[in-house]
């Protein structure tokens, strides 16, 4: 088995088991339309992130806290296809620098789609901000990977650009 069929089925095999996971209901299995949203609030607690770009350049630790909202949403078409969502929202991040104490606000949104049947697409956008106060210390990440394999195993489409920017 080439290592792309490997990882089509390992990623198929994983999203389905998340999917039963979170409580699918079981005509779900059958070849009947039917789609399952799950929301919910993650308290995240206090978490450290190094901002390079703060600090005139020096950079420096920033804690963050907040709430991180999550929707996953899981469908099977009627033709047996596989389609599933996530999306992830700080909500309410704030922190504060410990050189500077400057303030901070995390923003951004995360969010993911994965669509199989015979044959798979994955589609994964990350935008993660954090953003101070002033000028020169916002620090921005972006990340989009997407990959296509078809119904043969074969890989038909990759795209992997991540990218760090302090502005």
């Amino acid at each position: 088995m080439n290592r792309i069929t490997y990882m089509a089925r390992l990623v198929v095999t994983v999203l389905f088991a998340l999917a039963l996971t979170l409580g699918l209901p079981a005509q779900m299995v059958q070849a009947q339309a039917s789609t399952v949203t799950t929301s919910m609030i993650i308290p995240l607690g206090v978490f450290p992130v190094f901002i390079p770009c703060a600090a005139g350049g020096a950079g420096e630790v920033v804690e963050l806290g907040g709430n991180l909202h999550v929707l996953f949403s899981t469908t099977v078409d009627d033709q047996g296809g596989f389609h599933a969502v996530s999306h992830f929202q700080p909500q309410g991040v704030t922190g504060t620098g410990l050189t500077t104490g400057d303030k901070y606000q995390g923003t951004g949104v995360t969010r993911d789609q994965f669509n199989g049947m015979v044959g798979f697409e994955f589609t994964f956008v990350n935008n993660f901000r954090i953003i101070g106060q002033g000028t020169g210390n916002n620090f921005l990440v972006h990340n989009t990977f997407h990959i296509t394999v078809n119904a043969n195993g074969d890989l038909t489409a990759f795209v992997d650009n991540f990218s760090v920017e302090c502005k």
